[in-house]
């Protein structure tokens, strides 16, 4: 049973995921030879405030004008 965890940032909408959930489901399905319903996708969503890119935090990015922070 593939158990796929995702990492993101948070604030994709529910409809972002449903759709992202399904696309790895139908890729996992193709490329594993399982069935849908063997199929495990785990999101965790992270603060911006717990996430850091090249040593600066996304919420300190936010702040910083011309950076964008969108992962």
């Amino acid at each position: 049973m593939p158990v796929i965890q995702v990492n993101l940032l948070e604030g994709r909408s529910r409809e972002a995921k449903r759709a992202f959930a399904a696309a790895v489901t139908k890729s996992a399905c193709e490329c594993l030879g399982v069935k849908p319903t063997q199929v495990r996708v785990i999101f965790h969503e992270v603060s911006k405030g717990d996430w850091a890119v090249a040593g600066t935090l996304y919420s300190d990015m936010d702040e910083k004008p011309g950076t964008s922070s969108s992962a």
